[in-house]
């Protein structure tokens, strides 16, 4: 057994001479995770096989300038709002807001200085629970958003090997949230020969959303039965992912789509998903509270980015699971709204259980 262990320590200077501190958790199984300010993202996560032996099974870098340099939303919180928001403006309260088109005509993830691209501040570390809270105050107006928003994100490591973060958020103003975690996985090792798409996965979802050729929803929600799209029972990501005669799957060069787990934010986190490697037998399963689930199966991943094992990354060679509500959901009545007011805290629970394949046995979701 090793000793759980808190630690803190220096990870870079921005250009504006902002110090970014990194905080490394340990539990007493040795599985390891590293929370670096800038983004308040995942940086490191390093899991057992089924030999016992470790690997970092998430993509990053090993220094701050390339995370500024080439930003790819590693194991980044992003917000205020995950995901597109068609024409990059929206209307709340009867007003309309501008917000940055990043992403051709529209806004993804937050905008051109989303909450990945700042320095958030630690705030608490709490070496007993095994956890570090880092803080952000969005000011009014920042990137077209209205509303003074603080927010809160509190990553915890728990002695099953279990990872997780609570983001909260409160605003004095209406305004509208969807924030998300952007880790990608690849639960082989991110420096490993093979890539994800030999990965079982399954979603604990029966519809899923289609998507224009921007990839903004239709607002049609899609049975997945006899698709591509249908992962109730496992399946490899490759079985369809470059699929070319689906017109969906040609959309986003692959998957990059939202699965309908529920309508509504629930009361605690429930299952979203189940992630297998048949080479290492690592395995994770995915929680959350969200009713959305972005599979997004690293589509654009071009070579031109090395991560922490100078291994350059490949379409494919990792994908993120991204519980969130639903993408542009200002524009679509029959999606649950974003938006929140003053009186309400914003709340997404999202929670990573690694462990590794036990016999034979599958995970079914609900028909």
């Amino acid at each position: 057994m090793t000793r759980a262990k808190l630690s803190r320590e220096f990870f870079g200077t921005l250009p504006n001479g902002e110090v970014v501190e990194a905080i490394t958790l340990i539990n007493a199984n040795g599985m390891r995770v590293r929370i670096i300010g800038y983004g308040a993202a995942i940086q490191s996560v390093y899991v057992p096989d089924a030999q016992g032996q470790f690997a970092d099974v998430t993509t990053g870098y090993d220094r701050l300038d390339a995370y500024v340099a080439q930003p790819q939303y590693f194991g980044s919180t992003i917000g205020r709002v995950a995901n597109r928001i068609a024409g990059a403006r929206f209307t709340l309260e009867g007003k309309e807001y501008l917000v940055p088109a990043n992403d051709a005509a529209n806004s993804l993830h937050g905008g051109e200085q989303g909450f990945d691209k700042v320095n958030w501040t630690v705030t608490a570390c709490d070496e007993e629970a095994m956890s570090v809270t880092l803080s952000h105050v969005s000011p009014d107006g920042d990137q077209g958003y209205p509303g003074n928003l603080s927010v809160t994100a509190t990553y915890q490591l728990h002695a099953d090997n279990a990872l997780s973060v609570r983001y909260q958020a409160t605003t004095d103003a209406p305004t509208i949230v969807n924030l998300s975690n952007h880790a990608y996985w690849n639960l082989a090792g991110e420096g490993a020969p093979h890539d994800a798409m030999d990965h079982l996965l399954t979603i604990n979802a029966a519809q899923y959303l289609p998507v224009d050729a921007t990839l903004i929803p239709t607002g049609e929600r899609r049975h997945v039965a006899g698709t591509a799209f249908d992962f109730r029972t496992a399946k490899t990501i490759r079985a369809h992912v470059r699929d070319v005669s689906d017109e969906q799957l040609r959309h986003g060069r692959g998957y990059d789509h939202n699965w309908v787990i529920d309508e509504v934010v629930a009361r605690a986190p429930r299952l979203h998903a189940v992630l297998k490697d048949p080479h290492s037998g690592r395995t994770m399963r995915l929680l959350s509270n969200q009713p959305g689930l972005q599979f997004y199966a690293g589509n654009f991943f071009d070579g031109s980015t090395a991560g922490k094992a100078g291994k350059r990354y490949h379409m494919g060679d990792a994908i993120a699971l991204e519980p969130q509500m639903f993408p542009d959901a200002p524009h679509q009545a029959s999606f649950a709204s974003v938006a929140l007011h003053p009186d309400q805290t914003y709340e997404n629970i999202i929670i990573w259980q690694f462990g590794v394949t036990a016999g034979n046995a599958d995970e079914h979701a609900p028909q």
